[in-house]
């Protein structure tokens, strides 16, 4: 197995978080985001899109971050990335979601630099950077105190896709200066996901392509 990663990458993260709960060490190829390495033709040929992470298995290639995951937790079972109650599976799915449909695409690397070509100056994409992890984060807070299941983790007393998406979520939330005041429900969850061993590993800092 082949990861294909950034450091600093928030979509990788997850997957690494998801590899380190499963016990799961695969070798890691580093594809230099900044360097415009996901855009070369050797990285095309593996995985059109073109993004990472990509994950290679016996030959065969997945992307995008939720359907790793969830390859990942199906192939491999043990501990479950998703909670036992049907429902509160599906709320956990939806709080992943919350996390890659709505927050995450409006702040990644490509919408800012097309920010950047229509003109708006580096604090104007900052600001629209802040004001979308805020608000959605803010919403994510409250979906998730509404739902009412918040234990240890967002949905229990287990990590699950819900964490492993909101974890790295927050850690661009801090690099950017968001306030996330608005947020105690997943800043005290966030806390003790950093506390556990697998958490750690996966964070940036701890890759060796970190800088």
């Amino acid at each position: 197995m082949e990861l294909y990663t950034f450091f600093n990458s928030s979509a990788a993260y997850r997957v690494r978080i998801a590899l380190q709960l499963k016990g799961i060490a695969p070798s890691h190829q580093h594809v230099d985001l900044t360097k415009g390495e996901h855009l070369l033709p050797w990285y095309r040929e593996i995985t059109p899109l073109g993004l990472v992470p990509a994950l290679v298995e016996d030959g065969r290639v997945l992307s995008q971050s939720l359907a790793i995951v969830e390859y990942i937790d199906e192939r491999h079972p043990a501990p479950p990335l998703l909670p036992d109650d049907p429902f509160v599976r599906a709320l956990a799915r939806a709080a992943a979601l919350t996390v890659c449909c709505e927050i995450h695409p409006l702040q990644n690397m490509r919408v800012r630099k097309r920010l950047s070509a229509l003109g708006l100056d580096d604090a104007a994409v900052e600001t629209w950077r802040r004001d979308w992890i805020t608000e959605g984060l803010e919403a994510l807070e409250a979906q998730v105190v509404h739902d009412g299941h918040v234990g240890d983790y967002l949905y229990g007393e287990r990590p699950s896709l819900a964490d492993i998406c909101m974890v790295p979520q927050l850690y661009n939330a801090r690099r950017f200066g968001c306030d996330l005041s608005g947020c105690p429900t997943l800043v005290a969850v966030d806390g003790r996901c950093l506390r556990d061993a697998a958490f750690a590993a996966a964070a940036p800092d701890q890759q060796p392509d970190a800088r």
